[in-house]
């Protein structure tokens, strides 16, 4: 499904009026009556519900009256209450407002003085929302740009203490609908129905946590206007990912679902390289191949039976490896003269990962830069792998192969100088930005992790849940996109169904087990089940 910004919605329902004739008053009634299945749906009823309206100045406001009038003529005993002058109000908003006078409903003007001085006024409002079954916000819409202050916050903050049900028309009052940023303050929503396409405030943090439960309503913008638009914004779904999910045949052998050589592997990091050899296998992929260093063999031979383990030179004093010498002769760190022997190591595989559990000790930063300048197969960027080309980032402009890298904000902060704060009010842009610019597929990690093309194509994956927030489960998601490549899925493909399949599986760990038990192995168990699931199209996952 596609997601999109306030101002693309604003040019569809344009179009949709302009260009096909179809008047917003039109819309806006569909708008309307969509609300009010929502809010049937939520009470159970309608009639003799008491109902709290309160609208804004805008078309948001429109909606408000127009849902008021819908609930009167249903049974509901309705309060409307204007954030604002009436006089404000303009076009099909105010004809819906006039219907409302016109049908006896007498919206009631909210202003600021009366709402912090006059208490018969305010005892009044307060009665009316304690004896409420439900709050329906209509105050502000996605064209929002500033900060929220004065009446409407004073406003919103009643909304928000009176602890009954609200239901948002759109979007919650507050809420930037291109970054989910929250705009000084922001209604906090049971439910959002919200109108043609979901907003991408709806599905990012913080604004996920506002929107409440979120309901897309086709209020009839024909289908041919969203195609033309070429928006570029999709939410990762299961129905994207049960199409990816890569195809077996009875004739086959352990060759035809790829080779994958993950470079891993230091001191006390070791379980970051099993976890990623293990999420590939279980991803379905042929033949996993560890390259550890050598003095670390025996941990990986252990522990991840089914993998192929290669051993790599350690940083040697001896040889006067210029690593080494700078760390005292530590020894468990992967060393640069493995240059030499790199191209060996790599032949015949079908993708490369590197970084998790490398640390930025020894010949790490070379690796990865040869790596990048001379591998034909796809590279997977990880972890450590990440944060030695920080260092000089513009190495990534010399990529012989299609990459994807994987970092989390924090290293997402250290690759683009931006502060991690920057990088959360904007993560759509931030990956978007990242890949059209180093041409890399681009998954910002975190709640509601981001994918970005390279050609400014962005999906939000929707699964996956807090408990994820846990050691290992990023190297986890490193041996899954790794294993899809492995098995022939572009590395565009790899990382939207590999996000997917990673939040799922999370998913289905917390279910059983809840999210303060997840461990990170937890998840590689599950991956089976979720493709299992994806492949018999079974969406009860």
């Amino acid at each position: 499904m596609k997601v999109v910004k306030p101002e693309e919605m604003a040019k569809i329902d344009k179009a949709a009026i302009e260009e096909y004739g179809i008047p917003g008053i039109v819309l806006m009634e569909n708008a309307a009556l969509s609300v009010v299945e929502e809010i049937k749906n939520s009470l159970g009823s309608i009639s003799d519900k008491k109902v709290i309206v309160f609208a804004g100045k805008g078309n948001n406001g429109g909606d408000a009256f127009a849902v008021a009038r819908h609930l009167h003529n249903r049974g509901a005993f309705v309060n409307v209450y204007i954030v604002g002058s009436a006089d404000a109000i303009k076009g099909d908003a105010r004809i819906n407002l006039d219907i409302v006078r016109k049908i006896g409903l007498k919206p009631i003007e909210l202003k600021g003085e009366q709402i912090s001085s006059d208490f018969n006024y305010m005892s009044n409002m307060m009665l009316y929302i304690n004896e409420a079954d439900m709050i329906v916000d209509g105050i502000l819409g996605t064209g929002l740009k500033g900060e929220v202050t004065g009446l409407v916050s004073d406003v919103i903050k009643i909304i928000n203490e009176s602890g009954k049900f609200v239901l948002s028309i759109d979007i919650p009052s507050g809420l930037n609908g291109s970054t989910g940023e929250i705009m000084g303050v922001c209604v906090k929503a049971d439910k959002t129905v919200t109108f043609g396409l979901p907003k991408v405030g709806l599905l990012l943090y913080p604004g996920c946590e506002y929107a409440g439960k979120v309901v897309v309503a086709d209020i009839g913008i024909p289908h041919d206007i969203v195609h033309d638009m070429n928006i570029k914004n999709n939410i990762i779904d299961f129905n994207i990912f049960s199409s990816l999910i890569p195809k077996r045949s009875n004739e086959t052998n352990k060759g035809d679902y790829g080779r994958v050589f993950i470079i891993t592997g230091s001191p006390g990091m070791t379980g970051a390289g099993c976890l990623a050899a293990k999420a590939a296998l279980r991803t379905g992929a042929g033949l996993v191949y560890l390259g550890v260093p050598s003095t670390l063999t025996h941990i990986y031979n252990t522990n991840v039976t089914e993998a192929i383990t290669i051993s790599m030179k350690d940083m040697d004093v001896s040889n006067n490896d210029k690593e080494a010498n700078s760390q005292s002769g530590e020894t468990g760190y992967i060393s640069s003269s493995n240059i030499n022997m790199l191209s060996e190591y790599i032949k015949n595989k079908d993708v490369i990962a590197v970084g998790p559990g490398l640390s930025v000790k020894g010949g790490v930063f070379d690796i990865t830069a040869w790596l990048i300048e001379n591998s034909e197969v796809p590279l997977v960027i990880d972890a450590d792998a990440l944060n030695v080309i920080s260092r000089d980032v513009s190495i990534l402009g010399k990529l012989k192969a299609k990459a994807v890298i994987t970092p989390h904000p924090g290293e997402m902060s250290r690759l683009t100088k931006m502060s991690i704060d920057e990088i959360q009010n904007n993560r759509v842009e931030t990956a978007r930005n990242f890949a059209c610019r180093w041409g890399v597929v681009t998954v910002l990690k975190g709640w509601r992790t981001v994918v970005g093309l390279p050609d400014g194509t962005i999906f939000i994956n929707t699964s996956g849940n807090p408990g994820m927030a846990t050691a290992g489960t990023g190297d986890v998601l490193t041996g899954i996109i790794a294993g899809l490549i492995a098995q022939g899925l572009t590395p565009e493909q790899a990382a939207v169904a590999g996000v997917f399949l990673h939040g799922k599986a999370g998913d289905r760990v917390a279910s059983r087990l809840g999210e303060h038990g997840l461990i990170a192995g937890d998840l590689v168990e599950e991956i089976p089940y979720v493709i299992k699931a994806g492949r018999d199209g079974n969406n009860g996952i």
